[in-house]
Parts: structure tokens; sequence; C-alpha cells
């Protein structure tokens, strides 16, 4: 009897371990399944930018500081709850000069009741003289406070409206902010925005490659008595990583022109960091994984529920994707987010007028040649000019003699105040083609327009606006400013 048992407890443990080999097989293809579902259940809900209207308080009243009691007149005192009772029929000796003294006695009680009526109204009337000068107060201080945060949400859109810098990064920072990232991802984003070309910069942190399940499968071993894991193929592991990593930067872009509701972002750059760390060093690190630029004309061509990611951001943006991202593999920004820092760029400075970095539209084509040389030669390139431009520009290749990383640099500076044209950085490229170098820079004192963006997009051209430049001369020390002269 007692063998029989066991032999049915032993019978019962392969249905059972099957069953959790099954249940931790289905969990893991579930996890798989969300993780290929990012941008769908991004675009399944809505968005659109925050108005910036409905933070308007609404008119506040003042609460009432009179008590009800004291709004009506109290009733005064009346004689006839005064006067004595005079002598009946039969009157005792004395008992009219009794009554004439209890008559004077309540005339002057009724005297002090009407005067202490006559001081408690008195009271009561500057009582609610003062509560309601109290309210009318109060409401002023209400109203006041209403109109001046009216006039701030006012000004913040007109600014927004205007482009500014500071009110635009603001703007997107609070609105991205305010959408829940999925299964649990980093939420960790910067923003700037570059007024001279309408451009946002975002850097977006991502998870990193261990969010993808490294089991594809569990099996129940007989032999052994245990569940194990079939490990995924890594190159499996690699497409599933790089497919959510596609996703979660188109989802960006959905998110970031979606809530542009005001119309001030024509192209967004898209950074995708990593925070890991390096286990060849066991340093933190934070690589770029995913660069790219997009123009909004671009993304409101793309069919989001229908297309590839990968193939999308690869082949029709020109992204640059790490091809192994399990090794932390980087590519190359095709903007640095810090080229675009509202904490590190000035463009305008409120106190200009003793401000003493020089004015860089105020510089001759000559002495802009030379700040441009000095910054070249400062980032570490052998410069060396061949040709002056006669619309304040300058051409002159540069070297950059680190391997790998360098080569021969064809650098084309503007010095203007207008939007390059597209034309210029066809140009740019012509002569990078022609000169065969290894990438085109143009450097403007202005800023690109969307075509510009979209033309570069994918060739070894880099633009440099205004904001980029100014920055870049921070980092070298390179004392500068650029003020636009009202017309």
């Amino acid at each position: 009897m007692g063998r029989s048992v066991e032999g049915h407890a032993r019978s019962d443990r392969p249905p059972g371990r099957t069953a959790e080999a099954a249940q931790r097989t289905a969990a893991v293809q579930e996890r798989v399944q969300a993780l290929g579902a990012v941008l769908s259940d991004a675009l399944a809900v809505e968005v659109h930018g925050s108005d910036l209207q409905t933070l308007k308080r609404a008119p506040r009243r003042a609460p009432p500081t009179v008590s009800p009691a004291d709004l009506e007149a109290h009733p005064g005192p009346v004689w006839d709850a005064f006067v004595p009772h005079p002598p009946g029929r039969f009157r005792w000796w004395g008992a009219e000069r009794r009554f004439a003294r209890r008559l004077a006695d309540a005339e002057d009680r009724f005297a002090e009741a009407i005067e202490r009526h006559r001081a408690a109204e008195e009271t009561r009337r500057e009582r609610v003289a003062k509560a309601l000068r109290e309210q009318v107060e109060q409401q002023r201080r209400l109203d006041e406070a209403t109109a001046e945060q009216h006039a701030r949400i006012d000004a913040y859109i007109r600014a927004l409206e205007n482009r500014d810098r500071a009110a635009v990064t603001r703007y997107f920072t609070k609105a991205l902010d305010r959408i829940p990232e999925p299964l649990d991802f980093p939420r960790r984003r910067k923003v700037g925005y570059v007024p001279e070309s309408t451009l946002l910069a975002v850097e977006w942190d991502l998870p990193d490659v261990s969010v993808v399940p490294a089991e594809a499968s569990y099996r129940y071993d007989r032999s052994l008595d245990t569940v194990l894991a079939v490990p995924r193929d890594p190159v499996e592991l690699r497409r599933l990583y790089q497919q959510l990593v596609a996703q979660l930067a188109l989802r960006a872009l959905h998110l970031i022109f979606g809530s542009d509701r005001y119309g001030v972002v024509e192209t967004v750059v898209f950074n995708g960091m990593v925070e890991s760390v390096d286990p060849a060093t066991g340093q933190t690190v934070r690589p770029c994984l995913i660069t790219l630029r997009a123009t909004r004309e671009q993304y409101q061509a793309l069919v989001l529920d229908q297309l590839d990611p990968v193939a999308c951001v690869r082949h029709y943006f020109a992204a640059e994707v790490s091809r192994h991202p399990e090794e932390l593999q980087p590519v190359e920004p095709v903007l640095e987010f810090d080229l675009t820092d509202p904490r590190i760029v000035e463009a305008v400075n409120v106190i200009s007028e003793i401000d003493a970095r020089p004015n860089l539209l105020d510089l001759s084509p000559e002495s802009f040649e030379h700040l441009v040389h000095n910054l070249l030669t400062r980032m570490g390139l052998e410069t060396r000019l061949f040709r002056r431009g006669t619309d304040g520009g300058i051409d002159c290749v540069a070297y950059d003699p680190r391997p790998i990383t360098g080569g021969k640099f064809v650098v084309q500076a503007k010095l203007w105040t207008r939007t390059v044209p597209p034309s210029a950085v066809r140009d740019l490229f012509g002569t990078v083609v022609d000169a065969g170098a290894t990438k085109g820079i143009l450097i403007t004192t202005s800023g690109f327009g969307p075509t510009s963006y979209q033309f570069a997009g994918g060739k070894p051209l880099q633009l440099i606006d205004g904001t980029a430049l100014l920055s870049l001369c921070h980092t070298h020390n390179i004392p500068a400013r650029i003020i636009r002269r009202a017309s």
C-alpha cells in the first residue's frame, strides 16, 4: 500500500513541473509581446499638447465676512414692555404715589434701553462696515492674484509663440514628463530648443538589453526533475532589442510632434542613451545607441501602425543604430545634446550692455575667420584656408589626425542673420564630393530650416547653427555671444 502511494506521488511530479515550464514560457512570451507592442500602444492614446489657457485659475469670490445676525437691524425697545400697570379700581392709600414712582422708573429704564440699543446699533453698523471693507480688500487681493496669474500665462504663451528658447524647453519638458513610460522603462529625459533652427533636441534614456528576456522558453528535464531555461539565440536577442529601440525612437517623435500645440518645432533630434555598467571596466557608461534627425514633413508622411520600426529609422530617417547594443557599442550622435542645452548656451544676454563678450554679428569677415580658425584649432583640428567668400563666409579644409574618427573635413562658415538656404547645404555636399573629404561642416551664426536637415540626413554633413556655435565657443573658452539687433 505504501509503495503505491509513493509511486502515485512520483507520477504527479512531471505534470506539475511541465505545467510550471509552460507557465514560465508563457510569461516570457507575454513579455516579448509587450516589448513588441510599445509603439502600437502609444499610438492608441491620443496625444495633444497642453492648452495653456486652461491653466488660468477661475475668478474666486471672497468669502462673506459679515455675520448673518449683523445684516439686519435689531428691533429697538418698546414702551409697552416697560410701562407699569396702573392702580386698579380699588386704590389703597399711597397707590398713586407708588405708581408714579414705578412710572418714572420705567421711563428711566426705557430711556436707558433706547440708549443701549442705539449704541449697539452703532457698534453693529461699524462692525458691518469694517467687515465689508475687509471683504472688498480681500476680493481686491484675490482679483489681483488672478490677474497676475493670467498675465503670467499670457506672457508664457507669447514667449512660446515667439519661440523663446527657455519657454519652449520648459513647455516640452513638462509635456513629456507627464507621459508615463511603458513597462517601468527609465524616465530620464533632457530637452533643448534651438530657436534659430526651430529644432528640439532630446536626450532620452532607454532600457538596456537586459529588458529583453534572455530565456526563449523553459522545459522540464525529467532526468534532473527540474525546469531548465532554454537560452535565446543572441541574434534573436539583438533583433528584438533593436526593434524595441527603434519603436521607442518613433514613439518619441509621435509624442513630441503630437505635443507641439503651438507649432514651434520643425525638426527633432533624438539621441537614445543607455546608462549601464561596462563589463570591461566596471564603470558606469552612457553610450548613445540610436540617433536620428526628423523633420515634421518627414514624420507626417509616416503610417506608424503599418511600418517596420527598424527599417523606418534606418532607411527613412538614415538613423545610426548600434549594431551590437548588447556590447554597448555606441553611435555618434547627429547632434550632441550639449550643443543645444539651454543651461549652457546663452544666445541672448539680458544685460548685454555690460557683457564684455564680443557679439559675433558685429565681427568683420576677417575677424570671424580668425574666430572660427581659433575654434577649430582648440578642437584639435589643423586648418588650411583655401577660399574666402563674399557673403561673410569662409571655406577651409580641416584635418583631424585621430585614427578611425579623423580625416579631411571641408568647413564652411556663414556670418549670417538669416536662415541658411538649402542651396548652401547642397553646395557644401558637392564640395565634399569634389574634394574627396570625409565630412562637410557648415557653421553659421543663424540657423537651418527643415529642408536643409532633410537633405543632410544620411550624408557626411554636420550642420552647426548659432546655438551650437556658442556652445562650442563656451566649451573651448572662447568668449562669444550672438545679439540680433532690432531692425
